[in-house]
């Protein structure tokens, strides 16, 4: 009887492995890949330091889509957030938190920012930019948690034709990606016990519902309505 028990076990570990192992795998050449981007934005940049926070927002994205019991896709996680079914997973929840370990970092050789696309619409996103020091917005990598929902998605901010200026009519080529200068502050400053922004307003319409609700990006007692 003991043998069947410890048969059974060592069989559900081997599955568990062979099921995590592709993603892990896949989280792998990502980290090494963003790595490099990173530490390419300029012969400033610290490869230590572009590896670790490489490494720092890949763990934090998996994570979140554990502590946030994220389910079928991004879209839905937000519903059941709407619905008061989840407490956190919309677009800001994921770039707050995933910012708040990167701030912890206390990078000096990369730079964060805050980024929204189609703001004000039901098509809204937040996520992460990082820079190189005194490098444009526009020429920072994109991470963001929320799209592929904790895998984590990142791209130079110019070539994300997922968030372009009038996509609806073909690819302009344009990014839609803006810098949000109040979270950028925020996600800039090291203090212990900086307060968040009091709001980063996003107005979205819930398609379930019909309604519209304000979203506080960075605020989890609020409602608001992603390769690599």
């Amino acid at each position: 009887m003991k043998m069947l028990k410890m048969i059974c076990r060592i069989f559900c570990v081997v599955v568990f492995l062979l099921l995590i192992h592709p993603t892990w795998a896949k989280d792998e050449r990502s980290i090494k890949d963003l790595s490099k981007a990173l530490a390419g934005l300029s012969s400033d940049v610290n490869p230590k330091e572009a590896e670790l926070v490489s490494v720092t927002a890949h763990m934090t994205a998996r994570k979140l889509a554990r502590d946030y019991h994220v389910v079928l896709n991004p879209e839905f996680q937000a519903f059941l957030v709407n619905v008061g079914a989840r407490k956190r997973g919309w677009c800001g929840h994921w770039a707050q938190d995933i910012g708040t370990r990167l701030k912890e970092l206390k990078p000096t050789t990369l730079v964060l920012h805050w980024g929204v696309a189609y703001d004000h619409t039901s098509s809204e996103n937040n996520c992460l930019v990082i820079t190189a020091r005194n490098q444009p917005f526009k020429d920072g990598i994109i991470l963001d948690g929320w799209r592929r929902a904790g895998r984590l998605f990142w791209c130079p901010v110019i070539k994300d034709d997922e968030y372009e200026v009038e996509q609806h009519y073909g690819h302009s080529g344009i990014t839609a990606w803006k810098e949000n200068m109040q979270w950028s502050a925020w996600l800039q400053d090291y203090e212990t016990g900086k307060d968040k922004p009091k709001r980063a307003v996003n107005n979205k319409v819930n398609e379930t519902s019909g309604t519209t609700r304000e979203e506080r990006a960075g605020n989890s007692d609020s409602t608001q309505s992603g390769t690599q």
